[in-house]
């Protein structure tokens, strides 16, 4: 059994059943053409008749006295596919609307911890010849940008291939094997020293972002985001939204107004979050503030490790003019990111879980009630295939990322890319976030907005 490192188990400790902590993605697929009814049942019998299942697919959570009460991770010998991958269908007339009904539904339950923490749902019944798959995995297994790249692998860009494998099949791989984890009850202590080792030198930083933040409106810091009807208790049942946008008219945005597409996009969720708020009443006077996860590696590096920080974003929802939206929210993300600019990766997770911490005590001891958030709502811009992708014939016409509400954080809106369009899924507790569907038609308007400002 190995030990989770601190990253996975802090998905675990806060899960409850008002707040699963797992991460989803709705995909639609185009059938083939000629095929018949048969085909995604074909799907189905493939995908539960796999016998070599991939390692990452058949470990569970475990905790035990021995481990000191800290999760790890231990291998089930005795996987039962059929309760991992299900096959259901859509009731009549089977629209995009009864289908995103179904995924609430399925986004809203735990997964079951005495198995390894994933399932797949293949869907069938979807108007104008399409089927969906919705598959959801613990975020203590992965994060979004590992589950991108996993389904890359799973599918094909020959519409012509057939048998490719599915996510949970074991495949040869070319890497190095990687020494195996084995417990040692003396691991804790000693990441904890090296931990508190690296906050130590974090010191300096942190006392120059709070200098920063006060010489730059731009700049945005923990717990400085006001109360919302977003910052709320949620309950464990969810609603979804999700739609595409041309990449080319974000990009059309951007040049004019020397912003990057990841500006534009969290420019349109501003303008959008502000209608909204506006109707429910609910706008505050403070502008709203977003936690950004964001790449900080050189475009030209070839460097292959992992370079992700945390910036708060200030939305600028208390300005009316989209065009002055889009300079603030530029300005606050080029702050940010010079903020992170020149740290080490430590340095880097060590801030990022400087700026999460607050947000994980609230959620654990329902502190949201009585403290400011640290941020209003989490929004994720998730780099996706450029080419299009192909399972077994069908071609993948739309992925929409799904993830995490949490107490205290009613709404998360996570984007990605996938060839020329930029895929929104939202995800909102039903009860605190009356009406989320209407944000779609909200980006819409936000984003004419910018190109009318702009343009």
């Amino acid at each position: 059994m190995a030990l989770m490192p601190v990253t996975d188990s802090m998905f675990m400790i806060p899960e409850n059943r008002e707040q699963p902590m797992h991460v989803g993605g709705l995909q639609l697929f185009d059938l083939p053409e000629g095929a018949g009814k048969e085909f995604l049942a074909g799907l189905y019998r493939q995908s539960v008749e796999v016998e070599d299942i991939a390692p990452l697919f058949r470990k569970r959570p475990y905790r035990s006295p021995l481990t000191l009460g800290q999760w790890g991770w231990k291998e089930d010998a005795d996987i039962d596919l059929e309760h991992h991958v299900r096959h259901s269908a859509l009731p009549e007339p089977g629209r995009v609307r009864e289908l995103l009904a179904l995924t609430s539904r399925l986004h809203g339950t735990l997964l079951d911890r005495k198995r390894p923490l994933w399932e797949a749902h293949l869907i069938e019944g979807l108007e104008g010849d399409r089927f969906a798959v919705y598959t959801k995995l613990h975020h203590a297994m992965m994060d979004g940008i590992s589950a991108q790249r996993l389904l890359q692998r799973s599918l094909s860009t020959d519409p012509d291939a057939r048998d490719v494998p599915v996510p949970w099949e074991r495949r040869e791989s070319t890497r190095p094997p990687r020494q195996k984890e084995s417990f040692s009850p003396l691991a804790a202590p000693k990441a904890a020293l090296q931990l508190g080792a690296d906050a130590i030198g974090l010191v300096p930083t942190l006392v120059q972002l709070a200098n920063d933040a006060l010489r730059h409106q731009a700049a945005a810091l923990p717990l400085q985001a006001p109360r919302s009807m977003l910052n709320v208790g949620i309950t464990g049942s969810r609603r979804i939204a999700a739609e595409s946008w041309s990449m080319e008219r974000l990009r059309k945005v951007g040049r004019a107004a020397d912003a990057t597409i990841n500006d534009v996009m969290l420019a349109m969720c501003s303008g959008a979050l502000r209608t909204y708020l506006l109707e429910q009443d609910a706008l505050p006077a403070s502008p709203l503030i977003a936690m950004t996860p964001v790449s900080l590696r050189d475009e030209n590096s070839e460097e292959q490790t992992n370079a992700v920080g945390t910036i708060l974003c200030n939305l600028a929802t208390d300005l009316e003019h989209p065009g002055a939206r889009l300079v603030a929210v530029r300005a606050s993300m080029q702050q940010g990111k010079a903020t992170l600019r020149g740290l080490n990766q430590t340095q880097i997770t060590a801030l990022s879980a400087v700026v999460m911490a607050p947000l994980l005590l609230n959620s654990v001891l329902d502190l949201h009630k009585v403290t400011p958030p640290p941020f209003n709502l989490v929004i994720s811009n998730v780099p996706g295939p450029k080419e299009p992708l192909y399972w077994n014939g069908a071609r993948l016409s739309g992925m929409y990322p799904l993830s995490i509400p949490l107490d205290g954080q009613a709404m998360n809106i996570t984007v990605t890319s996938y060839v020329d369009q930029l895929q929104f899924g939202i995800v909102g507790c039903r009860r605190s976030v009356p009406r989320l569907q209407r944000l779609l038609a909200h980006l819409e308007e936000s984003l004419q907005g910018l190109e009318k400002a702009v343009l």
